[in-house]
């Protein structure tokens, strides 16, 4: 099997922007990031008509849990997400099929290290979805289930980091629109040698250290919308998991994670 690229979407363009490839030359994209939620190859960040948008929200329930902005107020300020990473850290995240831990060295990507530590110390993952998973490619997660939250962080990216290891499987990395200095929430765990990704700009900045094999297990959804029928990150964005619970009940899901010793 060919290995895909994973698409990521930051939020850092309108929901109904499109990405483009970024490269033409492949069969698959490679991962992306875009305010709308990231699909693999030219992301449109809706993924979906306006009507068809339309029509998914009205039939949506509420979500079955609390609005990450009602538990974690915080996330409503991305400017709160300034905290400097220790050099080495532990992120430990139970999941609906078990627990992993991402052990994270800081030098090894600074503005991505701070980053991701701030958004676990502040609750961000917790009650997410892994929303696009591809079994010898990788799983890719960190949309907010709560629109009001999405729409904060579609304009906090982050600044590269120079690549200084190579996207190896069990290693984590942020997802990034084409244009540079683009990363904001989303990440993903490599399943597999994706190497080729390591010329993109897309910095590792830990490693899965422990339950990779509940990362193996995660549902596989397939390719996203609007390339394939997994979720549309466009309308995760707008809608949050009321959405992925209504359409998508067989996803995986972070119930908590945090930074531990």
């Amino acid at each position: 099997m060919k290995a895909r690229l994973p698409i990521l979407v930051l939020a850092t363009l309108p929901v109904s922007a499109t990405l483009a490839l970024c490269a033409c030359s492949k069969s698959e994209p490679e991962p992306s990031s875009g305010s709308g939620g990231s699909t693999p190859a030219a992301t449109t960040t809706a993924g979906a008509t306006p009507t068809a948008a339309a029509n998914a929200a009205v039939a949506a329930p509420k979500s079955s849990g609390p609005l990450a902005s009602v538990a974690h107020p915080d996330l409503l300020d991305p400017s709160k997400a300034n905290a400097k990473a220790p050099a080495v850290f532990k992120a430990k995240f139970t999941t609906t099929k078990g627990d992993f831990v991402i052990e994270v060295h800081r030098d090894w990507s600074p503005n991505g290290a701070d980053r991701f530590y701030n958004l676990v110390k502040m609750g961000f993952y917790d009650d997410t979805r892994f929303f696009r998973a591809i079994d010898g490619f990788m799983v890719q997660f960190g949309i907010s289930g709560d629109p009001a939250v999405s729409a904060r962080w579609q304009a906090a990216s982050i600044q590269d980091d120079p690549v200084k290891q190579s996207n190896k499987r069990g290693y984590v990395t942020f997802a990034q629109q084409n244009t540079p200095n683009t990363r904001t929430t989303q990440i993903f765990v490599n399943y597999g040698d994706n190497g080729r990704l390591d010329g993109s700009r897309f910095a590792p900045f830990g490693q899965v250290t422990d339950g990779m094999n509940v990362v193996d297990s995660l549902y596989k959804t397939g390719e996203g919308a609007p390339m394939g029928s997994g979720p549309s990150q466009g309308a995760i964005q707008s809608q949050g998991n009321a959405y992925l619970d209504a359409q998508f009940p067989k996803l995986d899901a972070v119930k908590h994670a945090e930074i531990v010793p």
